[in-house]
């Protein structure tokens, strides 16, 4: 695979094409920052981080993949650096044994049940039917439009519609499947 041309501007340090750039991915890269953080502020900064960093790595994209692909796994990589560095400050603001303690035990951290919630996502996800689970990732997670995905699978936008509402149904009802089978076995050890 050769390099976009979009890539190929930025590399010769074209403004305007790094302007397009940002103007036609911002939306995907924010919805992943986004989703990953669940955070409107913190989604901006990101945003802004993945494309200063762009900005400064275009060079080492070397067309092997597609570039959303590639800007997909920058955008998801700057975010879990992001995550990284905050647990490094968190833990590293505890005065005491008792509060690092505290984190560690995770039931009572809200950032540490969104980590339980993302297990249970990523299960949930891995029981869905493969055109199911597709349609969910390529479109929830990477943020592909529905003619992207129908392009990249080979099939219809209807089929990659219908397929990513089927999905989300099933995902939701595997999750509160999930969530009943925790209430009962909690409920029965008390």
């Amino acid at each position: 695979m050769q390099k976009s041309a979009e890539s190929r501007q930025l590399t010769d340090g074209d403004q305007q094409a790094f302007h397009e750039l940002y103007l036609k991915h911002h939306n995907r890269v924010y919805s992943i920052c986004f989703r990953m953080t669940h955070n409107v502020s913190e989604a901006e900064d990101l945003t802004q981080d993945v494309f200063i960093q762009l900005f400064r790595t275009i060079g080492s994209f070397r067309g092997e993949s597609a570039f959303t692909t590639w800007l997909h796994r920058l955008t998801v990589n700057l975010v879990l650096m992001h995550f990284r560095k905050r647990k490094r400050r968190l833990e590293l603001t505890g005065d005491n044994e008792e509060s690092l303690t505290y984190l560690a035990a995770g039931s009572q951290d809200p950032e540490r049940m969104r980590i339980v919630d993302r297990i249970l996502l990523s299960e949930a996800i891995a029981k869905l039917p493969e055109g199911y689970r597709q349609a969910i990732i390529l479109h929830d997670i990477e943020g592909l439009e529905h003619r992207e995905i129908a392009e990249r699978r080979g099939r219809s936008i209807g089929t990659s519609k219908s397929q990513l509402h089927k999905g989300r149904a099933m995902l939701r009802e595997l999750i509160a499947g999930h969530r009943r089978v925790n209430r009962q076995s909690v409920a029965s050890t008390v």
